[in-house]
């Protein structure tokens, strides 16, 4: 097997507010997710960093598991990581292309999504990618994922308010106006 070619890593970012990145793993090959874990939880750790762990069935739900908590919780990112090996079918096309795609969207969108799903011709060329003493994907795909989170904190404003310009910042509701009732 020849040797991966030597490539540029940028430098771990620093943050002076703490981050929380959430973990979705499909493990259809525990093992190479195992290590794809392993690397990410090590990359997120070193630069202070914590995260919560998901499973989902396949490499079609990770995007889809993060896009629901994109939604619903706050998480400042995301890392998705599995394996996809190819076998007889164009199912692997089809698998590989849409959570490429749907990942890439959601990042579109705003999520900062690091993208550690591993798609392989061969078991091994999958056990190398992953192994996180190795080439590490799964720790490439957190840093990935923090670099995200440290542009967005560089560029984002504290509060974006889009459209009108509120009177107060307390809600109010219909009945209980203040000031003069009439009667």
């Amino acid at each position: 097997m020849a040797e991966a070619e030597a490539h540029h890593i940028l430098p771990r970012p620093e943050f002076d507010k703490p981050l929380k990145l959430l973990i979705v793993v499909a493990p259809y090959y525990r093992d190479i997710a195992d290590e794809l874990i392993a690397g990410a939880k090590a990359e997120i750790e070193a630069a202070g960093g914590t995260w919560e762990l998901v499973e989902v069935p396949g490499a079609l739900e990770v995007p889809i598991a993060i896009r629901i908590a994109y939604r619903q919780s706050n998480f400042d990112g995301f890392v998705a990581l599995g394996c996809v090996i190819r076998g007889e079918t164009t199912h692997y096309d089809t698998v590989c292309n849409d959570s490429s795609r749907a990942l890439t969207l959601l990042g579109l969108d705003g999520a900062c999504i690091g993208n550690g799903i591993l798609t392989v011709e061969t078991r091994a060329q999958a056990e190398v990618r992953a192994e996180a003493q190795g080439q590490n994907k799964g720790g490439h795909a957190a840093a990935a994922a923090m670099h995200l989170i440290a542009l967005s904190r560089r560029f984002g404003l504290e509060e974006k308010r889009i459209g009108f310009k509120p009177l107060r910042d307390e809600i109010q509701l219909a009945g209980e106006a203040e000031g003069p009732t009439r009667a």
